[in-house]
This record gives C-alpha cells, sequence and structure tokens, in this order.
C-alpha cells in the first residue's frame, strides 16, 4: 500500500513511524515532513491546504490511502477534493470539520444533541462580548471561535483580563479566527482526551490521553500547542469512557449524521471531569499533538489497519487490541515558546538516541541544514516512551532528552505530574 501523509509535526512523525511497522506499508511519502520524517520517508514539497494539488500529487505516485494530520487542510476541505478523486482518506469533510473549525457550532451541535458542555456565549461583537461577560462569574473562560493553533482560549481569573483577550481577539491577536468570541462558563474538574474513530455509522474508542497545555511546571503560565502527555489517563475511567462515549460522542455523531455531514475520521473529545461526570470541553477533528504521539506508540503497526478501516467505512468488526503499558511524551520547546523564539540554531546528540518501540525522539518543528539538524520552529522535539509503568515510561523519556545538547531548547520538568 502506498500512503501520503499530510503535515509537518511530531502528530505526523508518529503517524509515519507506527505507518512504517507494518507491513502492508510499501511506499511512504509526507509533504511537507520535516528533519526526523526524512529519516524514515520520502518528504514532498507540496500545499497541503490545495486539494486540487494534493489530488493530483496523488494520482501522480499511485496514493491508496491520504491520512491527514493537521486541521488547517481538513477545514480546507482537501479530504472532501481527494474523496471525489476517488482516494481513501482519513480525515472529516470540511462540513463536519466544523466541530473544530467553529466552537459556536460545536454548542450548536451540543445543545441540539443534548451533550453535556459549559454554559456559553457566542458574540461577533466586543460590546455585545463584554455585556455578556458583566452576568457572569469568574473565572471565565473567552475563545476565538475559529482555528488558532490551540492558542486562542483564555482563562482570565479577572474582568480585566477578560476584557483584554475580547479586545485582543476581536483586535486580530488570532487573525480570522477571532472575528467571532465564545465566553464559556469555566468548567471545574480534571480535564482528559478520548479518541474514537469513526466511519460514518461505527463509533470505535481507539485510547485517552492527558497534556499539559500550560508551557510552566504546575501547570502554570500560559497556554500552548501541549508541552507533553502520557496515556492512558487514570481518571478516564472505563465507566466514564462508556458515559461520555453515550451522553456526548455518540449523540454528536448521531446530530452530524442527521444534519447530512456525517463524520469519517478520527474525533478528539476533550473532557473535563468532576465526581465520575465528564462534559464535553471542545472536540478537535484529528489527532492531538502530542497525544497522537504517545497512541502511536502504544498501538504501533495495528494504527494502520484501524485507520485504513475507517476510511474504508469497515469498523464494524475491527478491533483494538492495548498492551498493559504506559507511553509518555516530553515537548522539546524553544526557548521563549510560546511568544517569540529564534530559529535555526543546530541541536546535537540525536544520532545516538535508541529507537525502538519503547523509545523514539519524534521530531515537530526540525529542517536540515548543511547535514545538520536544525530547530525550526516553537515546539522542536518529543521525547517519547513506554514502560510496564508510568513512572518507568517517564523516566525513559526524560533519559532520552538528557543525551541532547541544544543550549535554545527548554521542557517541563514535571510531565505527568498528576497521575504520578
Amino acid at each position: 500500500m502506498n500512503i501520503l501523509i499530510l503535515g509537518s509535526g511530531g502528530r505526523e512523525h508518529s503517524l509515519a513511524w507506527a505507518a512504517m511497522q507494518n507491513p502492508k506499508c510499501d511506499k511512504l511519502i509526507v509533504a511537507p515532513g520535516n528533519a526526523g520524517i526524512a529519516l524514515i520517508a520520502e518528504c514532498a514539497r507540496l500545499d497541503i491546504e490545495d486539494g486540487g494539488a494534493v489530488a493530483e500529487f496523488a494520482g501522480e505516485n499511485n496514493i491508496d490511502l491520504v491520512i491527514i494530520g493537521p486541521e488547517a487542510p481538513l477545514a480546507a476541505g482537501v479530504a472532501d477534493r481527494l474523496r471525489e478523486a476517488g482516494f481513501a482518506v482519513f480525515g472529516p469533510s470540511a462540513a463536519a470539520a466544523r466541530l473544530e473549525a467553529s466552537k459556536s457550532f460545536t454548542k450548536e451541535i451540543c445543545d441540539a444533541a443534548g451533550a453535556p458542555t459549559a454554559a456559553y456565549g457566542h458574540f461577533s461583537t466586543a460590546e455585545d462580548a463584554k455585556d455578556y461577560l458583566r452576568t457572569q462569574s469568574l473565572p471565565i473562560v473567552v475563545k476565538a471561535d475559529g482555528l488558532a493553533a490551540g492558542k486562542g482560549v483564555i482563562i482570565a481569573e479577572t474582568l480585566a483580563e477578560a476584557d483584554a483577550a475580547i479586545d485582543d481577539m476581536f483586535g486580530g491577536a488570532f487573525g480570522g479566527a477571532g472575528a467571532e468570541v465564545v465566553i464559556e462558563e469555566f468548567m471545574q474538574g480534571e480535564e482528559a482526551s478520548f479518541f474514537v474513530l469513526c466511519d460514518g455509522t461505527t463509533v470505535l474508542p481507539i485510547g485517552t490521553a492527558q497534556d499539559h497545555k500550560r508551557v510552566g511546571a504546575g501547570d502554570t503560565g500560559p497556554n500552548t500547542g501541549g508541552m507533553g502527555a502520557y496515556s492512558p489517563a487514570p481518571v478516564l475511567t472505563d465507566a466514564i469512557a462508556e458515559k461520555a462515549l453515550n451522553e456526548i460522542i455518540r449523540p454528536t455523531m448521531d446530530e452530524m449524521t442527521r444534519r447530512g455531514t456525517p463524520y469519517q475520521g478520527v474525533l478528539y473529545a476533550g473532557l473535563m471531569i468532576e465526581n465520575g461526570a465528564p462534559r464535553l470541553v471542545e472536540y478537535n477533528v484529528r489527532f492531538g499533538d502530542p497525544e497522537c504521539q504517545v497512541l502511536m506508540l502504544r498501538l504501533g503497526a495495528q494504527a494502520l489497519d484501524l485507520i485504513h478501516a475507517c476510511a474504508d467505512g469497515r469498523l464494524n468488526g475491527a478491533q483494538v487490541n492495548w498492551a498493559d503499558d504506559h507511553a509518555m511524551t516530553v515537548v522539546m520547546a524553544a526557548k521563549g515558546y510560546p511568544g517569540g523564539y529564534h530559529k535555526g540554531d543546530a541541536i546535537h546528540g540525536l544520532n545516538g538516541l535508541p529507537n525502538d518501540s519503547f523509545s523514539v525522539m519524534f521530531h515537530a518543528g526540525t529542517a536540515s541544514k548543511n547535514g545538520k539538524v536544525v530547530a525550526n520552529g516553537g515546539r522542536v522535539l518529543n521525547a517519547t516512551a513506554r514502560g510496564a509503568t508510568l513512572q518507568e515510561a517517564r523516566d525513559r523519556a526524560y533519559g532520552l532528552l538528557d543525551q541532547i545538547d541544544w543550549p535554545g531548547g527548554f521542557c517541563r520538568p514535571d510531565i505527568g505530574w498528576r497521575a504520578l
């Protein structure tokens, strides 16, 4: 089978790694890829948000399956264009991708499906948003309605912070994503991520994880795209997962089908869990990053079989075989992230690292320059490991980072602290 993966981050490196574990993978191309992906797959220059260009490239390279990693190509309708051209695609249509591309749309779906979520208001002017704000209690959550690369969420402790967040969003701090704003009740509890595959009919749970969004130790500082993750999530017990499936995820999928936009791909439900009851924080229409890294390390070769079955509408009989293990990934980011940071620094120590089913250094924001691997983004490396216990996985992951020589990088020292 010839496979094309779209994307360039740690998520896509882990998807490529898992695909390469499976003997069904004959040829693997990743567009555009990164320096780490280039070690295991062919990388191609391609505008991954141009559905016509992607379909033409897939045809020229006899691609059998396209796996779409990030959300932007999905929102741009790349999956639709590929399906029209006859390709098997892992990723939802643009209409179904609105579950991530528009937070107000998700709220509307939750209302229609009766899915428990935070109380909210949806606004297209700063004045209306601030008027609503003054009728609510603090803390409160202010969200850019559109896609903001995981950064358009502000938890405001004071009215002044909330006002500033509203002004920033309507002022263009998150581009077009902030043209409309959703203000939500602050939900108490512990957050966890629940991942399911859906082929338009069948829903198949494929794992749980918890990530760390805040940049600083002890979950302090500004939100990031994610500084680390671990799987499974202890708080998401079998009973709570079943409750989330029956009360949130399946009703959502049924509502999407009722509207004529059945969902096909991975659905990532961010849940807030309090006293055994899950409520929806948000949906993402692709694997989380860095949660994907821990899921792929645990799933291994079977990940490709599950993804292919999802793309082909064959999930009804598919089964996930979980080992009784744990995995952790720790993000090494460029100093200054999630604010301004420097690119181009050489990263040393990568060549001697172990690379097996227990320890992998997935690349995120890297590039090759003059034969060296250099930092080329905010989140740069994902030290990922698994073990019989979470502590064992943690020791291996941080052990990988101990071997990296990159003065311009940093990581959180406490990934997994809630579980450990």
